[in-house]
Formats: C-alpha cells, structure tokens, sequence
C-alpha cells in the first residue's frame, strides 16, 4: 500500500506555469484526505505559492502535504497556520557565475540568442539556475510550438553538459532547462522526501509526464521505485481518481 503519492507539477498536475484547476485541486484535496502528497519541480517558492498553494480549497490537509521547489533543494511545510522553508540549499557565487556564462555562449552557439521572449529567460533560484527558452512569462501556445521533439534543448544540454561537467543539467516543463549540482535531481529530491517524510521509497509512487530518457522526471524511475508517465494533467486526473478510490477501499 502507499502511503505517500509524489507529482511532478508543469504538465503533470497543471499546464505550463499555470494555476492548479478547480478539478485538480479538489482531487488533491481529496488525496490528502487519504494519503500523504508531494509535489517536487523545477520552479521556486513564488510559483509554487501561485500554483498550488493559494488553489487548495478551506478544508485542505494541508500538513500532509508536502512542497518541494526548485527539484527538490528546498522544503515547504505548513504548520502554525503558514508555509514554512525546512531547508534550501543555495549555490554559491562561482557557481552561479560559471552557470549564467555557459548558458550565454550555449545559446550563442545554437543561434538562440535574439529570439523574442516575454520575462525573464533565465531565473537564478537560489539552488538552482533555469532557462526557459521564451521567457517565464511566455503564453502557453507559443511555448508549445517553440520546442516540441525537444531538439532544442537537448542541443543546449549537451553543449551545457561538456560545459558544466560537475552540475547536473536536465530538461523540464515545455521549454525549460534545470542546473543544480550533480547528483541534485528528481532522484535526489525524493531521496530526501523518504528521509524527512520516513516513508520509505517502497510506499511512495511517483507521477510525471517526463519519465524519459534525458526528461527531469526520469531520475525518478533510475531510482527504482514506482512511477506512472501521463501523457499531460488530464491522464493524471484519470490515475488519481483510481488511486483515491483504492485508498479508501
């Protein structure tokens, strides 16, 4: 039986950078009700507050959830009527330098540099540095269209990985790149879910919609445990229902 059911957020729980629905956050509601639930991603704190956070409904159990930003290097909690940070664990100022410079002569290489882009193009989270190829504010269709096979990125990552051989470079979202340092993904974040949770790994099941080679969720099937790969949010809503019903059976 598990005890604990782990998501990806963009295109798992919620489109691209997009607020949970009415639908996805009454399910999550009603698991939690049953079983503990933890939502690991790319995205830092803010965005994790606009997409989950403030879209739970009154009732929510709030204190079996648990919020993992930025892959994982931070933990929210909530207790004493708030969100509260656990752990961050933050690059240092070398690091962060080499990261922003590799990413300049990345997309110098590629030709990518002068695209058009709404927001900002590359965010520093503090324990992780995030390309996203049109900007974090770009509108979801011309987010889709820009990288659909991946190509991009996964030109981008190769040169980013000869680049940055001691960091850990993966694709997530629509069009985003994740660095942290090596070894720091999705296998690392749950890790560390198992030991602040102390559900074993055995009794959590992982869901997203990138279990694929090279895809940032596919760290999570390298470690061993249960995944389920959905094809976007409504395949999820599908296997949640199913695992709500079984829970209480």
């Amino acid at each position: 039986m598990k005890k604990l059911i782990a998501f990806d957020l963009d295109g798992t729980l919620a489109e691209s950078k997009q607020p949970l629905s009415d639908e996805v956050a009454a399910l999550l509601s009603g698991l939690l009700a049953v079983a503990d639930a933890a939502i690991i991603s790319g995205g830092d704190w803010p965005q994790f507050e606009k997409q989950i956070a403030s879209r739970l409904p009154p009732g929510t159990a709030l204190d079996r959830l648990w919020l993992m930003p930025t892959t994982g290097t931070k933990l929210f909690r909530f207790a004493g009527g708030a969100w509260q940070q656990r752990y961050a664990e933050l690059f240092g100022a070398d690091e962060r330098a080499a990261i922003l410079a590799a990413f300049d002569r990345a997309l110098a290489d590629a030709g990518l540099e002068n695209e058009r882009i709404w927001g900002e193009r590359i965010e520093d989270r503090g324990s992780q540095i995030t390309f996203s190829g049109l900007g974090q504010s770009a509108p979801l269709d011309a987010k889709e269209a820009w990288d659909p096979d991946r190509s991009k990125r996964t030109a981008l990552q190769t040169t980013l990985r000869a680049a940055l051989p001691d960091l850990s470079i993966n694709l997530g979202g629509t069009t985003s790149i994740d660095v942290t340092r090596k070894g720091v993904d999705k296998a690392y974040g749950l890790r560390r879910l198992s030991e602040e949770s102390a559900i074993p790994l055995e009794q959590i099941l992982f869901l997203g919609d990138a279990i694929y080679p090279g895809g940032n969720d596919y760290p999570a099937f390298t470690l061993g445990m249960d995944t389920v790969k959905v094809r976007d949010v409504a395949e999820t809503v599908t296997v949640v229902t199913g695992i709500i019903a079984c829970l209480k059976g």
